[in-house]
C-alpha cells in the first residue's frame, strides 16, 4: 500500500509498491503520448525551434482539449492565435514534468525537492484531468459518482469505468497528500526565515 506524501528532515517524501509505481509509470507515459505533437516533414524547423505551431489547431480529442484548453471561450480566432504561439512549449513543458516524475520512480523511497515537487504536482493534475475526462466528470455528482467507487475487489475483469474511478480516486488522493506536505515545506521554509531575521538572530 503507497504511503502519502508527507513533508519531514529529507524533503518531501512518499513510498511506493511495485506495482503503484508501474501504475503511475504508465499513466504518465500514457498523457505523454497525448501530449506528443505530431511530426510533419514539410515542417519549418525554425518555427519549431522557436515553439511556433503555424497549423495548430484545437485537438479533436476531448481529454487533450482539457490538457490544452481554448484561451477564451468567447473568441475562437484569439484563442487559435494564441495556440498556435504557445501549445508546442506548454506540450513540452507538461511531458517533461510527467517525464521527470516517472523517473522519480525508480527508487522505492521517492524523496522530493522544490523543483521534483512541482514536476509532480503537474504530472498528477495532468493525469487526472485526462481520467477526469475519460469517465466523464462534469459535475459534482458526478464526482460523487467516481468518489464512491472504493473497493478493489468489487471491480470486474470488463469493468473498466470502475477501473478508471479506483485510479482516478488513487490519483487524488496522492495528489492531494503531495499540496500538503509542499504547504508543510513552504511553511517550514518560512519560519526559518522569520527565524533567520528576527533581531538577535544567529548571534551566539
Amino acid at each position: 500500500m503507497a504511503e502519502p506524501f508527507t513533508y519531514g528532515r529529507k524533503g518531501i517524501s512518499a513510498r511506493f509498491e511495485d506495482a503503484e509505481r508501474e501504475l503511475l509509470r504508465g499513466l504518465f507515459r500514457d498523457v505523454v503520448a497525448l501530449l506528443e505533437p505530431d511530426e510533419r516533414p514539410d515542417e519549418d524547423p525554425l518555427a519549431a525551434l522557436v515553439g511556433i505551431s503555424p497549423d495548430a489547431s484545437e485537438p479533436e480529442d476531448p481529454a487533450v482539449r482539457r490538457l490544452l484548453p481554448n484561451v477564451s471561450r468567447d473568441d475562437a480566432e484569439a484563442s487559435l492565435e494564441f495556440r498556435r504561439f504557445t501549445e508546442r512549449s506548454l506540450r513540452e513543458t507538461k511531458a517533461g514534468a510527467l517525464r521527470a516524475a516517472a523517473l522519480g520512480l525508480e527508487a522505492r523511497d521517492v524523496v522530493l525537492d522544490g523543483a521534483a515537487a512541482a514536476h509532480w504536482a503537474t504530472a498528477l493534475t495532468d493525469v487526472r484531468l485526462v481520467l477526469a475526462e475519460r469517465l466523464g466528470i462534469r459535475t459534482e455528482e458526478d464526482a460523487e459518482r467516481v468518489h464512491a467507487v472504493a473497493d478493489w475487489s468489487d471491480v470486474g475483469d470488463d469493468d473498466v469505468d470502475a477501473y478508471l474511478a479506483l485510479v482516478y480516486n488513487f490519483v487524488t488522493w496522492l495528489q492531494t497528500t503531495l499540496v500538503d506536505a509542499m504547504m508543510a515545506a513552504h511553511r517550514a521554509q518560512a519560519g526559518r526565515t522569520r527565524g533567520g531575521n528576527a533581531p538577535g538572530a544567529g548571534k551566539g
